[in-house]
């Protein structure tokens, strides 16, 4: 066997930002701190350098290769700090499969991608699933555990699509051909969520009809996916989102802002207390007072009146995006499934893709347990819904394990502390990779850090959104935005600095019922009683369990590897798409993918999938305005029909109308 084609599937997330990597790489492999530092090959043959940026790491850390093509080896490269081997410091290890290679905060699951090498009986059971993911029911638009990762929606090569999108241009004759209905039109969203819906607000208030935008997706309510994550996680619609108070998405000017609204909503209701408070916290944050976020049942409400006012359910159709082309015309052909066998294709000028999210990030031994055991029910994601857990602890007790830190794992906490408050037997045991002492820094900034969780108002530092750090963003190149967004500078696992919150972790902590654990996990089982068992890595004495608990709850956040989307995944392979460093799609600064350029016609992309681009916040409600305003913007310079320029007058204009609810 040559060692050369031996591949290897490694599994670790960011320690900065919770980010979950997955390369599959060809052996020798180098692990290092600077690129350049590692060596271009090692007996023979090209070495893949790995960079993992962290003080922690030497410049040329340590080695991975196969020797005597028998068995895996890992070799310390004289390292400052060494390299660990499921716990234990090593010089030079064989690593089995689903052994945990540590190298500074970086813990790396190594399997083998090969199937014909033998897995180790005497190794630990794999810590590691390279298919850790939660899909998207494709009919329901809700997360489904019981889906197998990567299963696709429709194969190509089936009856449908039909067999000419294997062309790289579909001739628009042979859609016609095929007897299905032909829908053509200038303007198409898919996805038909918030991403969609902003987009097509704009083009409705730059002077677009609303018979000329189609947008298509599976739900009707733009704001389905997200509000169902959000009741998922804990966030029911009396609760406060993470989002700022002129983010508006029913609104492109931001004014009045949602403090504004709330502020007189109160007021009407003779509550002037409530409404100076509002008020006072958007001129006071963060210095003085909690940053201003809006109750997410007040976003939706809003959101539902400018869905209204544009003429949403005009636009929306229902429907699954199966494949989308080029067409030998210059434009841009969908297939779409609308179910019971009814098909069809729509055919546009200017496309804009915003899917979301493509699947929920699940921790690789949790997966692994859940594919044992076939539950569904002890151990849980965050954004699945999993109101029994609270609702058998309120009744019985118990414990409850946590894994993940940031704004999610705050929500789940308070989540619990409010069913301590119906039934004190329930105790927390929130388990982190490894400690927080500082938090990141940048320029002369550094994020303060409370129970090891940096505490930042929002995901990303205001001036990402419009400031001195979004222009650092769009002027730098791939690499640079990389290291800017995923390593320890910008990026970062967050939580809001909320009083009550941490009121909850002081008192948990003082009272005995929650406590903070570090330690690398290596697999969870059950026990006789049906009791979770999690086993972790100790330095000192190898592999140790902790004790039994009832539940775990992964709070690590959401998937956007743009693969994990059987549609972007047929798009990026048919047309060979670049990605941009952090692999998501590459987008120019207007958020066009330049390379799906035909003729006149453009593709644009929004929200989580563009993540690495020109803009760090993608995913914000600002963001998702700002990447629409950049498009739109780039459409009226091409002079799109029917699109007018939002000028001063015009804008006005528009703004009175919105205020007056009367349509664009």
């Amino acid at each position: 066997m040559n060692s050369g084609s031996i591949e290897i599937q490694l599994t670790w997330q960011e320690p900065a930002t919770g980010q979950r990597r997955e390369p599959r790489l060809r052996t020798p492999i180098a692990f290092g701190r600077e690129f350049a530092r590692m060596p271009t090959k090692h007996n023979g043959h090209p070495v893949a350098r790995m960079v993992l940026s962290h003080d922690q790491v030497s410049r040329f850390h340590a080695l991975l290769e196969w020797e005597q093509n028998q068995q895996l080896v890992v070799t310390d490269q004289g390292s400052v700090n060494g390299i660990y081997v499921n716990g234990q410091r090593q010089t030079r290890a064989i690593l089995n499969n689903g052994d945990i290679l540590q190298i500074g905060p970086y813990a790396i699951t190594v399997n083998f991608a090969n199937p014909n090498i033998p897995i180790s009986s005497s190794s630990p059971s794999p810590a590691a699933s390279s298919n850790s993911t939660i899909q998207f029911n494709p009919h329901t638009n809700s997360p489904d555990p019981t889906l197998s990762p990567h299963q696709p929606f429709t194969p190509l090569g089936s009856n449908f699509p039909p067999s000419v999108f294997q062309q790289q241009q579909v001739p628009v004759q042979a859609l016609h051909a095929t007897g299905l209905s032909v829908d053509e039109i200038d303007y198409l969203a898919v996805g038909a969520g918030l991403g969609s819906f902003v987009w097509v607000d704009l083009l409705r208030i730059s002077g677009v009809p609303s018979n000329k935008i189609i947008a298509v997706g599976v739900d009707k309510q733009p704001y389905a996916r997200y509000k169902l994550l959000c009741q998922n996680s804990q966030i029911p619609s009396h609760e406060r989102l993470r989002s700022n108070s002129d983010s508006c998405p029913d609104n492109i000017w931001g004014w009045p802002s949602y403090a504004w609204r709330e502020a007189w909503h109160d007021l009407m209701q003779g509550k002037l207390s409530n409404a100076c408070r509002y008020l006072w916290q958007v001129f006071a944050e963060p210095t003085f007072a909690e940053t201003y976020t809006p109750r997410s049942g007040n976003v939706f409400d809003s959101i539902d009146r400018e869905a209204r006012r544009i003429g949403w359910d005009k636009m929306y159709r229902f429907g699954r995006v199966l494949a989308i082309r080029k067409t030998n015309d210059g434009r841009y052909c969908v297939a779409i499934s609308r179910g019971s066998g009814d098909r069809g294709f729509f055919v546009c000028r200017y496309l804009h893709l915003a899917t979301g999210y493509p699947a929920l990030q699940f921790l690789p031994h949790l997966q692994a347990y859940r594919e044992k055991y076939k539950d569904f029910k002890s151990v849980v994601n965050a954004y699945e819904e999993h109101n029994h857990v609270y609702a058998q602890l309120e009744r019985q007790g118990g414990k409850v394990l946590i894994q993940g830190r940031g704004i999610v794992a705050s929500r789940i906490i308070q989540r619990l502390y409010e069913a301590r408050q119906k039934n004190s037997d329930i105790l927390i045991l929130h388990l982190m990779r490894s400690p927080k002492p500082q938090g990141n820094k940048y320029g002369r900034a550094q994020r303060p850090v409370k129970h090891h969780v940096e505490l930042q108002p929002f995901n990303w530092p205001k001036a990402c959104w419009g400031g001195q750090l979004r222009e650092i963003l769009e002027k730098a190149n791939p690499h640079e935005r990389k290291e800017l967004i995923s390593n320890k500078v910008w990026g970062g696992t967050t939580t809001a600095d909320r009083r009550d919150w941490q009121n909850i972790i002081e008192n948990g902590i003082a009272q005995g019922w929650y406590k903070i654990q570090f330690a690398v996990v290596t697999r969870v089982e059950q026990n006789t009683n049906q009791h979770l068992i999690t086993y972790i890595q100790d330095k000192d004495f190898g592999e140790i369990q902790l004790p039994a608990v009832d539940f775990i709850i992964d709070a690590t956040g959401l998937d956007a590897k743009v693969k994990e989307s059987p549609l972007l995944a047929d798009l990026i392979e048919h047309y060979n798409l670049p990605l941009n460093p952090i692999q998501r799609l590459s987008v120019a600064n207007d958020f066009e993918i330049v390379e799906m350029r035909n003729d006149k016609a453009k593709m644009y992309a929004a929200g989580a999938i563009t993540l690495g681009g020109p803009y760090a916040a993608v995913d914000s409600f600002l963001g998702l305005q700002y990447a629409a305003l950049c498009s739109v913007d780039s459409l009226a310079a091409v002079r799109a029909p029917s699109l007018q320029p939002l000028n001063p007058a015009r804008s006005f204009q528009q703004w009175l109308k919105w205020v007056w609810n009367q349509s664009p």
